[in-house]
């Protein structure tokens, strides 16, 4: 038998995760964080305050993301969402499509002007 999720507790459990982004003092926003396979900085995409709105049907999309005007460069390969203090939330993989975060370009250059459109995290509703 397959687990289920009723909507509200998916709703909690995705606000609980992405409400983790907007903790800390550090700084004044979480960040969005692509990065090499390495885990090497390509450019950093700061989230807004709050990182995210109230989960609906297991779904929170992002508020506004401002661009990295100046990035450091180099092949996404994955991302982190971190919060205030830089500690890492959650990571997933980038691509150019099918992935978690779809970019339009993986090789980045160094001063190049990055932007996020859309970012959604989700609590699945089974555990199939």
């Amino acid at each position: 038998m397959t687990t289920t999720i009723s909507a509200a507790a998916r709703n909690a459990a995705c606000d609980a995760i992405v409400d983790l982004i907007d903790l800390g003092s550090t700084d004044a926003n979480g960040d969005l964080v692509i990065q090499t396979s390495g885990d090497v900085e390509v450019a950093i995409l700061a989230l807004s305050d709050p990182a995210f709105g109230n989960a609906a049907a297991g779904v929170a999309t992002a508020n506004s993301i401002s661009d990295d005007t100046n990035a450091t460069g180099g092949t996404a390969a994955n991302f982190i969402l971190r919060d205030k203090d830089n500690t890492e939330v959650m990571r997933g993989l980038c691509g150019t499509s099918g992935a978690e975060l779809n970019l339009s370009s993986l090789s980045i250059g160094s001063g190049d002007t990055v932007s996020v459109s859309s970012l959604t995290t989700t609590m699945p509703a089974t555990d199939a």
